[in-house]
């Protein structure tokens, strides 16, 4: 009787060089790499990142520093090792990561040779290194171990006390074949920073705003925070929080509607657009634990980012336990909310956009016409049998102290105003407005100051000689078109009467 057993299955281990080198392959970007080796950062507790790049030709390194808690040597082992972590598993609901690949991923995608050095509160420098060279050489997933001498930059390890050193060389894919001594490889090598510190600056804006918790430098030069939703700005909307609930979890989510360009100065407005631009920009922001994963997607739900919508931007808050519904790539670039989740958020899509649209089209004025309250305005929107058109508002201060004046010719005064009515250039501005939005003047833009302060005074005039006492005069100039854009005019002439107070 032939005692041995025989296997139902045939063992297939993959060849570690050709593997390795598909994990080279995932589409990371030089500044989404580094977002993956932060996120280990914060993870670790860290509150101070260094990132170094140091230009050596094609010796050049980038070294990612923190202070972190650090890691012993069977836990740095563990996380050296491709697919660490099951995503399936449950997680804290801290944890940043997902798949267990971010470090080897994100490090293997611009480097040949990656080198973790880390410390542990009480524990000595403990050091491992991934070469693929190597790896191709002795077609084994061989882990180096490294003593700390061979490289100075893991011996601040001894001075932190805890933290971790993570060290890319031989990044063939950014300085290949780079002369130490030519200046322009220098100088691209060194042009990378902008576009990575932009990058974190609004992936982990979050972190960075909160006082007191994580720092981010590169090349001793701290990043600040890119807040996408512009809260502090008076005249960006905060639409209602709504709350969505998905599997007994709770999903925050709130949209803002920014402020038109001609609320912003030229530094805020560029600024605010972030990288790639305002129409880039536009759409839902997905955060996972206060990191943010999507920035500015209409998430496949049939909306196109159009340039009179790019001042929409949603806010939506998710937990790390709804990554597998949410399809969170492993780049943490990608995210698709659950079909069940489709419509509610269609429907949150069209209530930011219909007000963003109307900011676009209406030179950010935030209150419409028909139910403006305190807003004065020289022009009516009429519907009649569904039509739109405009008359003069008769009712306007101004207007109606020449309409009333005994000495004006009443008659000729109402011709003129039904001409300027019957004959406003509806199709042209139309036309204009969606064609050159941003080349469309508002009233008395780049216009002398003393153009705007005649019109001002005559209103003031017409107020105060209708019997109307000075603070409601100066409530009802405050709210009036266009004297509101013009705050620091108004302010200014206000002062120059108080003595009718």
């Amino acid at each position: 009787m032939n005692n041995k057993i025989q296997a139902d299955f045939d063992l297939v281990n993959p060849d570690p060089s050709a593997l390795v080198e598909s994990l080279r392959s995932f589409g990371y970007s030089l500044e989404a790499s580094l977002a993956d080796i932060i996120d280990n950062s914060i993870v670790a507790d860290a509150d101070d990142i260094q990132i170094q790049f140091t230009w050596l030709g094609e010796k050049s390194k980038i070294s990612i520093i923190d202070n972190g808690c650090g890691m012993t040597e069977a836990e740095l082992i563990n996380s050296m090792k491709p697919g660490s972590k099951n995503p399936l598993d449950e997680r804290d609901p801290k944890d940043l990561g997902r798949f267990g690949l971010g470090l080897k991923t994100a490090s293997f995608s611009q480097c040949r040779r990656v080198t973790v050095g880390s410390k542990a509160e009480g524990n000595n420098i403990v050091i491992r290194r991934w070469d693929l060279d190597y790896i191709n050489q002795c077609k084994e997933w061989r882990l180096q171990r490294i003593d700390p001498k061979e490289d100075n930059i893991f011996s601040a390890l001894d001075s932190m006390g805890h933290g971790t050193i993570v060290l890319w060389e031989q990044m063939d894919r950014l300085v290949k074949g780079a002369d130490k001594d030519d200046r322009k490889r220098e100088n691209l090598f060194y042009k990378h920073i902008d576009k990575v510190k932009s990058h974190l600056s609004m992936v982990f804006h979050r972190f960075l705003e909160k006082q007191n918790s994580v720092k981010i430098q590169i090349n001793n030069h701290p990043i600040s925070p890119w807040d996408p939703f512009l809260k502090n700005h008076t005249a960006t909307q905060h639409l209602p929080v709504e709350p969505i609930y998905f599997r007994g979890e709770k999903i925050t989510v709130r949209a803002y509607v920014l402020p038109h360009r001609s609320k912003m100065d030229d530094q805020t407005y560029e600024q605010a657009g972030g990288p790639g631009g305002w129409n880039a920009r536009q759409g839902f922001y997905i955060y996972r634990n206060n990191r943010l994963i999507v920035a500015g997607d209409w998430l496949g739900l049939g909306f196109r980012k159009e340039t009179y919508t790019k001042l929409a931007r949603i806010l939506v808050d998710i937990p790390n336990s709804m990554d597998e519904y949410w399809k969170i790539d492993v780049k943490k670039s990608v995210a698709r909310p659950p079909p069940q989740l489709r419509e509610d958020f269609q429907r949150i899509a069209r209530l930011t956009i219909d007000p963003a649209t109307a900011v676009y089209r209406h030179r950010g004025r935030m209150v419409e016409r028909q139910t403006a309250g305190d807003f004065v305005f020289p022009w009516n929107t009429n519907v009649r049998d569904g039509n739109y058109f405009y008359t003069i508002n008769r009712k306007h201060p101004l207007i109606a102290s020449v309409l009333n004046d005994p000495i004006q010719n009443k008659k000729k005064i109402e011709a003129m105003l039904r001409l300027i009515e019957e004959t406003v250039p509806v199709p042209a501005i139309i036309l204009n407005n969606m064609n050159n939005p941003d080349q469309i003047l508002r009233p008395f833009e780049n216009s002398p100051s003393e153009e705007l302060l005649v019109v001002l005074e005559e209103i003031w005039n017409s107020l105060r000689d209708s019997g109307i006492d000075y603070n409601e005069a100066k409530r009802r100039i405050i709210s009036m078109e266009p004297f509101c854009d013009y705050p620091q005019n108004v302010s200014v002439y206000l002062e120059s009467k108080e003595n009718e107070r």
